[in-house]
Order: C-alpha cells, then structure tokens, then sequence
C-alpha cells in the first residue's frame, strides 16, 4: 500500500433532495475530486417508502438538486455516484431517478454512460435462502416466517463497496444505485484504489452526511481525502469547520456502538483512532482498523403492508381533562374498542396519542410536561380502509364530549378540522432487519450498462 496514494470524495450534501450550499460545491469541485458521491436515502422516515417503492423528496425538487451535480460531474470531469436511490432503494425507485437522469440528459444533450445497480430481491428467493439457513436475524429482529416473506411487497440487500466498486469499474459517467449502505459509496473509490482500509470505512462513516460533522450541519458540502495511512476532511462551506470534536462525534450518529461499525465483509474498529486539527477548519484521522469477517454478509430490508389507516385529532384544554389526560384516553379507547367491536366487527386497533406529553416516548417519556393544553391523537388500523374510516367514526363523539366521569357534566372539545377523520390509505410496517450470506458479493444484485441521451 502506497502512502503517496490519495483519493478526493466531493460529498455535496446528506441527501440528494436535502439542499446544499452552491458555493460550497463550487469550491468543491475546484478542489479537483476523483468522486462525486451522494446518499439517496435511508429508512429514517419509515416504512412507508421502502413499502411502496417511492421517494419521499419530489421529484421536482430532486430533479432540480440532480440537474445541477450532473453539471458539477461535467465540470469536473468525474463520475457521479447516487446510493440508495430514491431515498428507500427499490429497483422501482432506482428506475424513477433513472427516468430523472435521462429527462435532464435529453433536455442538456448531453449523451452519457449510466451504470444502474439494483438491490431488490425476490420474496421467492429470500424464502427459498430463509428456509436453507442463509439468513440470521441481527438483534431486535422481529421473528419471521416464510409466509411473513412472502407478504412484503419490496425487500432490498444493502450493497456495501464490493458492489459499488463493480458498478465504479464500468467506467461510467453516473451511478445510480440502489439500497446501499451510507458508508460504501465513500469507501468504494478508496478502497478500489489501495487506500488505508480502515480510513476509506472511517471517513465515510464520517461523510456518509455530508457536513453533518462539522460546526455548520446546513452547508452540505465536504471533501474527503484517503491516503495509504488515514483520512483528512474539510468542510466546503465558506464558515463551517471540521473539528476533532465534531468529527469523532459523528461515529455516535445513528450507531449503538461509537467505536464499532458493522458493514458487508468486516467491521471498523476506531478505538485506538487519533484525530488532530491540521488547521483552523480541516481534522486528519488515523489508527483505524478494518476487521474482515469470516463470512461476506449484507443486511436485509423488508417492509409491508400492515392495513389501512384514519387518524382524528381533538384539541383538549380544560385544566381538569388535561391533568388526567391518559385516564380519559384509556377509558375512550376501551369503550370505543368495544362499541366498534359489538357494532362493525372486523380486525382493528385504536391507538390514542397524548402530544404534548408522551406521544413520543409513551411510558419511556421521563420528563411530563405541565401542558396547559394537549392534542389526543386517534390512529385507528384496520384491515381495510372502510373498516378503519368506519371505527374512526366511532371515536368521533368520544373524542369530543366524554366525560371523566358519568357523574359530570358532557365537556366539548375542539376538532381542528371537520371531518375529523383524515385516510392515510395503506400503511406499511418493517419486518426484515435479518443478514443474508453470499458466496459472492454480486450474486444478490443486478448490474446493468445503459448509453443515454443524443
């Protein structure tokens, strides 16, 4: 390993969607990047989106961030990287973003080379390796059967920078890729290129949200830069730094331990990482490890559909009702519960959330606000939309004149909205969080070249 080689990763924001400063990209691409590199998504915001294979950005808003790095990849004459398309990775949501990029190719004439990595798995498939022992659950895992499986409607493997690298080594002017890790679009090029191995994971765990870890989280926009001995991040923002605090802190960021880092093929190990400010905005890393496991895994995601919902809010200020506002919810809910039951049938749930107390944290929230007034939110689940809208209309008049008591008079509350009930449709719930072996990275994913554009 050469300690002379070094790899530039241009990270303009940490998301594709999110915004970015465009004079941070501009100084960015000045700085003469090997890669342009940003996430797509994650499951931050649900199920929802991995369920029904869509993009929670629109696609306006995505079209015009995409328009403008497609530029910046030109300008710079590099490859653009996008993992995790579509912010849930389904093959459909790589196809949407790929539509996106041959509308802005057309609409530029700019004729290109698009290499597009899928993640989706067939529930076949997963059953035919669930049944065979090839897939353990990771912890916290729900329990799952084949018939569990076999009702989600999209499933992806995440690639990790095997399969990044795959994609990288086409040559092509821009990769979209489907469900990825955050890390192994970063990590890929280094590693590719013969970078510190535990620096290439290191920084990209560290970029994977763009300036997330420097003092100015809005600016978007860093450079990364990997050699044979560790990793050196600066922030493109005109006013934001990076700093030893701010950079080690970020292996806290979505992650149970902040020293080990678990990916396809191994785990970082950071414990015995340095990290020294090399100026006023710019932090060097070295010391970390790269462990390669025995066997090469890559983590499952599954997700979906667990009914249909309505959800009715009702505002409460009365001091009285709201002091003893989870008594009155759980002798709604129970009432209401069985009202629906006797009167519709059916399977559903009522759920009522205190916000403004708990609805958070429920009975983990150790901090109870003295509200002056709270919202009762009521989530009805059913296992049809009818069914729920029709028990939603049940709650109604609980939720707008039961008393504490049969002794006192009926109180009125307040609805915000009339009619109180508003549809959510179908709603999705995760049901994979398990790891599948593979005897070769590629064989759960699906890489393909296409020339586009005049």
């Amino acid at each position: 390993m050469s300690e002379n080689r070094s790899v530039k990763i241009l990270i303009p924001s940490g998301a594709l969607g999110l915004g970015y400063d465009r004079e941070a990209l501009a100084r960015g691409i000045a700085e003469k990047p090997d890669l342009i590199a940003i996430d797509g998504g994650s499951t931050d915001s649900g199920p929802h989106y991995l369920g029904t294979g869509t993009s929670k950005y629109s696609r306006n808003s995505t079209k015009a961030e995409w328009r403008e790095l497609m530029a910046a990849r030109a300008q710079a004459g590099v490859p653009l990287l996008v993992g995790t398309a579509g912010t849930c990775g389904a093959d459909s949501a790589v196809d949407w973003l790929l539509d996106i990029t041959k509308e802005i190719a057309a609409e530029t004439g700019a004729r290109l080379k698009v290499a597009v990595l899928k993640s989706g798995q067939s529930p076949t498939h997963i059953a035919q390796k669930f049944a065979s022992g090839a897939i353990a659950p990771l912890p916290a895992a729900p329990q799952i059967t084949s018939d569990v499986i076999a009702s989600c409607t999209n499933i992806v493997a995440l690639a990790g920078a095997e399969q990044i690298q795959a994609a990288l080594a086409t040559e092509a002017d821009i990769v979209i890729a489907g469900r990825a890790t955050d890390t192994a679009i970063i990590s890929a090029l280094p590693l590719q290129r013969g970078c510190h191995t535990g620096a290439a994971w290191h920084g990209a765990k560290i970029g994977e949200c763009g300036a997330l870890a420097t003092t100015q989280p809005n600016s978007g926009t860093i450079l990364i830069q990997f050699d044979g001995i560790g990793f050196t991040i600066t922030p493109m923002g005109k006013d934001a730094r990076a700093t030893p605090h701010t950079v080690s802190a970020h292996m806290l960021y979505e992650n149970s331990d902040p020293y080990i880092l678990h990916e396809p093929g191994g785990h970082l190990d950071v414990t015995q990482s340095q990290y020294t400010a090399i100026d006023e905005r710019s932090v060097r890393v070295e010391g970390s490890q790269w462990i390669p496991s025995d066997a090469y895994t890559v983590k499952l995601e599954g997700a979906r559909r667990a009914g249909f919902q309505t959800v009715s809010l009702v505002l409460v200020r009365s001091p009285r009702y709201v002091a003893h506002i989870h008594e009155w919810c759980a002798d709604i809910r129970e009432k209401a519960s069985a009202k629906a039951a006797e009167r519709i049938g059916g399977a559903f749930e009522i759920e009522l959330r205190v916000i403004g107390a708990d609805a958070t944290l429920g009975a983990l929230e150790e901090n109870p606000s003295g509200a002056v007034e709270v919202g009762v939110m009521g989530i009805v689940t059913a296992e049809s939309e009818a069914l729920s809208r029709d028990v939603a209309k049940v709650l109604n008049p609980y939720l707008l004149h039961h008393p504490l008591t049969e002794e006192e008079e009926m109180p009125t509350f307040a609805f915000p909205f009339s009619p109180p009930e508003m549809p959510r449709g179908a709603v999705y719930e995760f049901c994979l969080n398990h790891v599948m072996a593979l005897s070769d990275p590629m064989d759960a994913f699906d890489l393909r070249v296409e020339e586009i554009g005049q």
